[in-house]
């Protein structure tokens, strides 16, 4: 699975504005589609709360491999 970063920085190494080739990654985008996918699943009214947090955690990075698998697509 391709999981890039997801929000990847070039740095500048000199004032003529050549670039680095090293970026600087941060999170992963498997990590940013899970955190947008766990808070919406926070914010509906009708989630368990007596479910528990691994479950919501699983399920948001089941989602952000989903959708990682068809971005591949």
């Amino acid at each position: 699975m391709n999981n890039p970063p997801a929000f990847p920085v070039t740095t500048y190494i000199n004032d003529d504005h050549q670039y680095d080739l090293k970026l600087w990654t941060g999170m992963t985008l498997r990590d940013y589609m899970a955190a947008a996918a766990l808070q919406g699943m926070c914010a509906n009214p009708n989630s368990t709360p007596a479910v528990g947090e691994d479950v919501f955690a699983k399920a948001a990075y089941m989602m952000a491999d989903a959708m990682l698998k068809e971005r591949e697509a």
